[in-house]
């Protein structure tokens, strides 16, 4: 009996055929990192006060780790290049996987061009060079990032990679210097932040918080979209998956915590708190804290920039496979580059979106770049966690239906603890994805009082067409992109046929 059982099922399409092993344990841990710790949701989450740290150390504890385990057994069981949408395909067909690989693909171009090019901007503007609201100078700023985090994703892997992997150093180097500052500064001058925190978990607080919660710590098995370009998947991908999320927990409490120690809650904004906390703590250095505060300030832009591009690295290659294997529109735009090895006309339409969502966020902000950070920021969560809403039911059919397949991992108890941890992994995103799409509704059902535009800073209304309506665009995308291709192939193989009739 072959020990891969899975390789002949779901191995990649001759246009992905240029694929070269060049990620090793190192590189895997790293990009994990690069991809899983989202600065732009530090601020956000330490906007929940006192016990966003209560609930960021619970959600590691029973989301993160039930959450790695599944990933790790399955990355490692089935390490094809594509990732989830091959674990999708196996387990409900190609249609499901198109759809579900669809909405895994677009949150990031959409969280690029919508959410982490704002942060920053307002980061450049504050702490850098000044470049104002709407200005000439802010489009063309935004639009570098956008199409430099693209770039990036268009070299050779062997060469892309290390970009990323300096972007997971900067970043976790960049928190550990705020973390240990803040301390200092807390010796030295008292933590009042902690004077008014609450750290007792409330009702409230866990409906506001678990959806950028479970945005901040999804994406392990994200490296698994480059499956094929790993010298040895089913050793490293455990072993690289519990690393990185180790990392990854310690890089939001630690940091989340010193955020609160040192700052007011009343004074933590989403989409300046991290920076604005590094103004505050950095004071205790004298006249190096300016400089030092400037340099910081680069460095989380560089973060911000590699944190895209290992997104754009990985998503794009689930979303190259799908149309390589014949279920988005043509088989073309999944063609991998003879010479680079990346899926670049997929890297590319990526940056068209990312560019067409910063235009139309920034004409939606009308000078509130908060209120768009936060609803563009849902939009993103909204259709990653839908996509888990299918991802983790295939990987249960997986466990169940293929026991042959040969598992260097495994969930510790069995079977019996994979479907433990998949319960709580799924309840856990179905609470999320509902409160990302309808925020308000489970806190009205609890007698929660909760004013939508104080929240949000638009209507209802708006934020539902704006959420809902994007959700049904790629939704309607989708079908069509599937139906295309179906008739592209069948309309490829009556040629083909009539060819072989002459």
């Amino acid at each position: 009996m072959s020990l891969h059982p899975s390789t002949t099922e779901a191995r990649a399409p001759e246009a992905a055929t240029h694929l070269k092993r060049s990620l090793r344990r190192f590189d895997i841990t790293a990009m994990g990192i690069a991809a899983v710790i989202s600065f732009d949701t530090v601020g956000q989450i330490a906007t929940g006060g006192g016990e966003a740290a209560t609930w960021t150390a619970a959600i590691a504890l029973f989301f993160l780790i039930p959450y790695a385990l599944l990933f790790a057994e399955t990355g490692a069981a089935f390490p094809q290049e594509g990732g989830p949408y091959v674990w999708v395909k196996l387990a409900f067909g190609r249609t499901a996987a198109a759809l579900t690989t669809l909405l895994y693909w677009v949150t990031n171009p959409i969280w690029l061009g919508g959410s982490l090019v704002f942060l920053a901007a307002e980061t450049w503007d504050g702490f850098v060079f000044p470049l104002g609201s709407g200005t000439v100078a802010d489009y063309t700023f935004k639009l570098l990032f956008v199409w430099i985090a693209i770039l990036t994703a268009v070299v050779s892997l062997r060469r892309g990679k290390w970009i990323t992997t300096a972007g997971a150093m900067v970043k976790v180097f960049s928190l550990v210097l705020f973390t240990a500052t803040a301390v200092l500064y807390g010796v030295r001058h008292g933590f009042h932040g902690l004077d008014d925190a609450r750290f007792t978990p409330t009702t409230a607080g866990f409906l506001a918080l678990v959806p950028i919660l479970l945005f901040a710590y999804v994406g392990f098995e994200a490296p698994n979209a480059a499956g094929e370009e790993m010298e040895d998947p089913q050793r490293d991908v455990p072993a690289a998956l519990g690393r990185s999320a180790a990392v990854a927990a310690c890089c939001y409490v630690l940091p989340v915590l010193a955020l609160l120690a040192v700052v007011p809650a009343d004074q933590v904004t989403g989409i300046g708190g991290f920076m604005e906390g590094a103004r505050l703590v950095f004071d205790i250095y004298g006249g190096a804290g300016g400089p030092l505060l400037t340099l910081t300030a680069v460095m989380f832009v560089f973060a911000l920039l590699t944190q895209g591009s290992a997104w754009m690295i990985v998503s794009d290659r689930m979303q190259a496979m799908a149309a390589a294997d014949g279920g988005f529109f043509s088989r073309s735009l999944g063609a991998f580059h003879p010479r680079l090895g990346t899926p670049v006309r997929t890297n590319l339409l990526s940056g068209v979106v990312a560019t067409l969502f910063m235009l139309a966020a920034m004409r939606l902000a009308d000078g509130d770049a908060a209120a768009v950070f936060s609803v563009v920021l849902t939009v993103a969560v909204t259709t990653l966690l839908l996509s888990y809403l299918v991802i983790v039911p295939a990987l249960v059919v997986l466990r169940l239906r293929r026991p042959d397949v040969h598992r260097p991992y495994r969930v510790p108890f069995g079977s019996a603890g994979f479907l433990v941890c998949a319960g709580l992994v799924y309840a856990w995103i179905a609470v999320g994805s509902w409160s990302a799409l309808f925020p308000g509704v489970l806190e009205g059902l609890f007698g929660i009082d909760y004013d939508f535009r104080d929240v949000w800073g638009v209507s209802r209304v708006s934020f539902e067409l704006f959420t809902l309506g994007t959700v049904g665009v790629l939704l309607a995308v989708g079908a069509v992109g599937v139906l295309a291709a179906r008739r592209l192939d069948a309309a490829l193989a009556a040629e083909t046929e009539a060819d072989h009739a002459r």
